[in-house]
């Protein structure tokens, strides 16, 4: 009876450590984690709570058997539950971000700035909580004094048989609790399937709802062991270095009949939150066109439409091919968001951003939490020297909200980016700004709201709360709408280069209709995206061929087409990868992302014309293709980094773009070395230039050094 109240006290602890007290829940703060984790038994049939229970359990029993006092176990199993409880609490509080295992590394390398995370009134916690451990010890002391057994759970007579027990008895809560922590993040395995079977709904775009949900051990567990990538049976390095040479070829191909460079211009990445046309949606009609203006941005420049591995979710994972040009296509099923579960333990972690050299050049805005998917975390180690949400210490500039909406507006967060792009006097800036305006949910937030949502002829009739969630949502796209637009005309008028990404994330879960249907799986996974230069840029009125349907992964391929400029290996590669493959993503579903991948089905490929492909119709140089990006992916994300060492990331520069920090994996190249398709003229100059001490050119790897 006392291992369960101990065991129930534990779970609770670590609930508390995770729960922002709401006075009107009725039930006291120091309990509400708890208690939401055993009313969800009976209120929705989650049996999270016990998950947990045994779970830790399994760690106390561990414990006990191990010391065999029980009076000295529980206190120490407690203190111990105790003081992670307070570290997640001060964390949360500070920076609403439950302790991830990539927290662990901190304490080796920033250790002693762990004292500015503590959040207002922490010290009085501390003399709480320390005052609460003595009389836990003093409590556990005097009863083990009054027990005659002081405590000993195994007393046989026998030394052999009390010894066999007590192995018996650590060595099957330590297997159980061993395997679980290795299964529980890889979809299929035993530990998975169990959790799920419990009711465990993995939640991985906020650890602190994902934590109150389904309890903070299991949460933190599932992150420890996730499996990334099979790995391809032909690694090793002669493969990659084999791979280095052949795209090596590729990138001087392309670059023969290229004149700009990437980063000569300022890039502007916009991630624009749900945006995709309404009028797309099968069985939807709306009495009014909500996007006119970006229609006709489409038409006039490069676009098309994306297809997005998510629905109603996954922001991040859209984001992050978007910025590396790996696809989630390729990982293992049980890795589904590789901001929290990949990114914080690697060491090498290149992205587009870092062609634009030092940090300083490479500036990052979202207008809501900083910890979302583990950004505040994760953009330091992608190179991004400032980042301004809506917290401390780096405060976006802009947060008007329109209406009743609970979200900063588009146009706000336009004008905060614009700010910075004005700001910069260099001429050449990578802006990464992820938008927040049309998030989920919609409830009726707008004024005056024109739009009205009826089923299209012959179709299904909506609901109630789908036509309102619709109506508000093409409302929030007409104010996407015209704030892109006016964005677009103040970049217009600047005297330097400025190219824009453009692309909606995902589609809304609000067609509920139409998601009932499987056949209208492709056209709800569809959003829109194009890529825009303003009038100073040399390519204003680029529209590159084989646009109509892509993935984040080859954006980056895109730009520099669009842009007319040079590419590395990487991107060579991606180049040729798009002219066979135009789209690809793992199997997707119409429903809200729920961050369980889909293990069955095959990887979703689409044609230049939108059609799937099935891949054992692929002709020999598109598998040659398709095998060569998971054997550079592996490399990157699980391998041993081989092209880490080589060239194979490096994109040509003509900028200065050293970075700032000594212990950065940075290679810089003269001309010669990196451009080998200019006549001799031009060789000739930058020889000169080379010999006077000026920099002609400079081969820019995408690589950030870790920690920094």
């Amino acid at each position: 009876m006392l291992f369960i109240v101990a065991d129930t006290a534990g779970v609770g602890i670590l609930q508390w450590g995770v729960t922002i007290s709401n006075s009107d829940a009725g039930v006291p703060g120091l309990f509400q984690g708890l208690w939401a984790l055993i009313a969800a038994m009976w209120l929705t049939n989650r049996y999270v709570f016990a998950l947990n229970f045994l779970v830790l359990g399994s760690l106390y029993l561990t414990l006990i058997f191990l010391i065999n006092r029980f009076w000295i176990a529980t206190p120490i199993f407690l203190v111990f539950c105790t003081v992670l409880g307070v570290i997640e609490q001060f964390k949360v509080l500070s920076r609403y971000e439950a302790v991830l295992p990539a927290d662990f590394g901190f304490l080796g390398s920033d250790a002693g700035n762990i004292a500015t995370f503590l959040p207002a009134g922490a010290g009085q916690t501390i003399v709480l909580v320390i005052v609460s451990i003595v009389v836990l010890i003093a409590l556990n002391a005097f009863l083990q004094h009054m027990d005659a057994r002081r405590g000993r759970i195994v007393t046989a007579r026998r030394i052999s048989r009390g010894a066999s027990a007590r192995i018996v008895g650590v060595l099957v809560p330590a297997l159980f609790l061993g395997l679980f922590i290795q299964t529980v993040g890889t979809v299929g395995a035993w530990g998975n399937s169990f959790a799920a079977a419990m009711g465990d709904i993995p939640s991985m775009w906020d650890s602190v709802y994902d934590a109150q949900r389904n309890g903070t051990l299991i949460s933190f567990a599932r992150q420890l062991n996730p499996k990334v990538m099979d790995e391809p049976a032909d690694y090793n390095e002669a493969t990659m270095q084999a791979i280095v040479k052949r795209y090596e070829q590729s990138a001087k191909t392309i670059n023969a009949s290229r004149k700009n460079d990437m980063n000569g211009s300022t890039v502007v990445y916009i991630l624009s939150e749900s945006f995709s046309d309404p009028t797309r949606v099968p069985g939807l009609s709306l009495n009014e066109d909500p996007m006119p203006q970006i229609r006709a941005i489409k038409s006039s420049t490069t676009s098309g439409l994306m297809l997005s591995s998510g629905y109603g979710g996954g922001t991040a994972n859209l984001e992050f091919q978007a910025l590396t040009g790996l696809s989630m296509a390729n990982f293992d099923a049980s890795l589904t968001s590789p901001y929290q579960q990949l990114v914080p333990s690697l060491s090498w972690t290149p992205t587009i951003n870092q062609a634009w050299g030092a940090s300083r050049n490479q500036i990052a805005l979202h207008p809501y939490e900083s910890s979302m998917y583990s950004r505040s975390t994760d953009y330091k180690k992608f190179g991004f020297s400032h980042f301004w949400t809506l917290n401390e210490p780096e405060v976006i500039q802009y947060r008007n909200r329109i209406d009743q909406s609970p979200y900063v507006s588009d146009e706000s967060a336009y004008n905060s980016a614009l700010n910075k792009i004005q700001a910069d006097s260099d001429g050449h800036q990578f802006v990464q700004l992820v938008t927040m305006q049309n998030h989920m949910p919609f409830n009726n937030w707008y004024n005056n709201n024109q739009f009205v949502a009826t089923a299209a002829s012959g179709s299904k009739a909506l609901g109630k709360s789908e036509t309102m969630s619709i109506e508000t949502y093409a409302k929030g796209m007409s104010y996407t709408d015209s704030a892109t637009q006016s964005f677009l005309d103040s970049l217009d008028a600047m005297n330097k280069p400025i190219t824009v990404m453009f692309y909606g994330d995902h589609l809304p879960g609000v067609y509920t209709t139409a998601g009932a249907h499987g056949d209208n799986s492709i056209a709800l996974h569809e959003t829109d995206y194009f890529i825009w230069s303003n009038s100073a840029s040399s390519t204003h009125d680029n529209k590159i061929a084989d646009s109509s349907y892509s993935s984040p992964n080859f954006f980056m391929a895109q730009m520099a087409d669009h842009m007319n400029a040079k590419v590395s290996p990487y991107i060579a590669f991606l180049t040729k990868l798009h002219t066979k493959i135009a789209a690809m993503e793992p199997p997707v579903v119409n429903k809200i992302q729920g961050w369980t991948r889909i293990p069955a089905g095959q990887t979703i490929y689409l044609d230049s014309n939108g059609n799937p492909m099935n891949a054992n119709d692929f002709d020999g140089a598109t598998k040659q293709l398709v095998h060569d990006y998971k054997l550079i992916q592996y490399d990157i994300t699980a391998g041993s980094h081989y092209l880490q060492r080589t060239d194979f990331l490096s994109v040509p520069s003509s900028k200065t773009v050293a970075q700032s920090s000594p212990s950065s994996n940075l290679m810089t190249k003269a001309a010669s070395d990196v451009q080998h398709n200019t006549d001799s003229t031009e060789q000739l100059v930058q020889t000169v230039a080379a010999k006077n001490g000026q920099t002609s050119e400079i081969g820019m790897r995408m690589v950030a050094a870790s920690g920094r």
